[in-house]
């Protein structure tokens, strides 16, 4: 899963979850619309990196959470919520990021397998070496 519950509250705020989902008009968040929202977006992101990453990743890169939440608040809109200008243009700019991403011209900073690439290796941490001391007791010695 690429996105959940809880990042779309952060990233849209509880009062636009709740417009987004609330069919029944309750006033509170649709868990299931809202999952089935997340669903389509966790299976149009697979489509496009399944043929360049082993999915599931371990970790979920951090923008495609964002990407993610766009998507499913793209699907939420249709009949009963109007899709805008705002919503329309996130959704088009996630699908180019993602078109990007499976053709190589940008990455996600993990392998093939989901591992994290770059930095500090995590089994090998930091090894250091020093040269041959320059002043000991011996070199020292009668000052």
């Amino acid at each position: 899963m690429f996105a959940t519950k809880a990042d779309m509250l952060n990233r849209f705020g509880s009062r636009e979850v709740i417009q987004l989902t609330d069919r029944s008009n309750v006033g509170a968040v649709d868990d299931s619309v809202l999952q089935q929202s997340l669903d389509a977006a966790d299976a149009e992101i697979a489509s496009f990196l399944s043929g360049r990453y082993v999915l599931p990743f371990v970790s979920v890169p951090k923008p495609l959470i964002g990407y993610a939440c766009d998507i499913a608040r793209y699907r939420l809109t249709g009949t009963e919520v109007t899709c805008t200008d705002d919503i329309q243009s996130r959704y088009d700019y996630a699908v180019r990021y993602l078109r990007m991403v499976a053709k190589g011209d940008i990455t996600l900073g993990i392998d093939v397998t989901g591992a994290q690439v770059g930095g500090v290796p995590s089994s090998g941490g930091i090894r250091t070496v020093s040269g041959a001391r320059r002043f000991n007791a011996d070199t020292l010695a009668g000052y």
